[in-house]
Parts: C-alpha cells; structure tokens; sequence
C-alpha cells in the first residue's frame, strides 16, 4: 500500500472528499481506463439500475487496480461518470463509490453524461492510483 497523502481545504466549503492527493516521490502512477460495469462474459451488469452497476464497476476497479499491484487505498484521484440528466441518480451512482472507498475519500469528480460506451450502460469510474514497487 502507497502513503498517498489526502488536502482538505479549510479555506473551502466542507465536501464528502478531498480536495486534492498526492504520491509519494518514489511511487509510480497508474492511470487505469474506465471501470465499466460488465461481467466477465462482456455483458452489461445491472441493466438499468445505477447502483448494481455502480457496484459491479467498483468491484472492476479492485481487479484492475490488484492487476497493477494497487489496491482501493493507492487511488489518488476518480471521476465517476452517470448516463442521466437526474441529480438524484448521479447521487445514488456516488454513495456507492464513496460508501466503497470508506475513509480514503479521494479527490473526485461527478458527473452526468449523456451516453455511455456499452449498450445499457449507465455507470463508468476513471482512476488514477499511486504505486510503490
């Protein structure tokens, strides 16, 4: 597990996540492509339902991240992307990345999009993590 280091800002308005990250000098970056919400068969999971997909796009993210030697902890920074023009949605899509990354609450962008790559799907995370070899 890399020490990234989480900013909070006290000079800004209090949010469920840090201002900004960084890596320690000695770890490499990885920037990992979007955590789609598919099964190992290549279809969509969760049809519909924000949070199933979500969900199954956080466990994606652990695979790729456990593939590149990182874990939950190592990410520095996400960008969670929703299918919907309804706030409520993008905020169901984040309570389950957020609830997912527990107390390592990385910097984070959220936002609504109006198509994503696979055929129903409505939930996509990007990452960046921080690795030491």
């Amino acid at each position: 597990m890399t020490e990234v280091t989480l900013i909070r800002s006290a000079s800004l308005c209090a949010a469920p996540y840090a201002y900004a990250a960084t890596a320690p000098t000695d770890a490499r970056l990885v920037f990992l492509a979007g955590a789609c919400p598919l099964n190992e068969d290549g279809s969509t999971a969760g049809l519909g339902d924000i949070a199933t997909q979500a969900a199954k796009c956080v466990e994606n993210l652990r695979a790729a991240l456990a593939d590149a030697g990182a874990e939950l902890s190592d990410v520095i920074s996400t960008r969670v992307l929703v299918a919907s023009t309804d706030r409520a949605d993008l905020g169901t899509a984040w309570d389950v990345v957020h609830d997912a990354f527990g107390a390592h609450d990385v910097p984070s962008t959220l936002l609504g999009v109006t198509v994503l790559g696979y055929e129903g799907q409505l939930v996509e995370i990007e990452s960046v993590a921080a690795v030491r070899d």
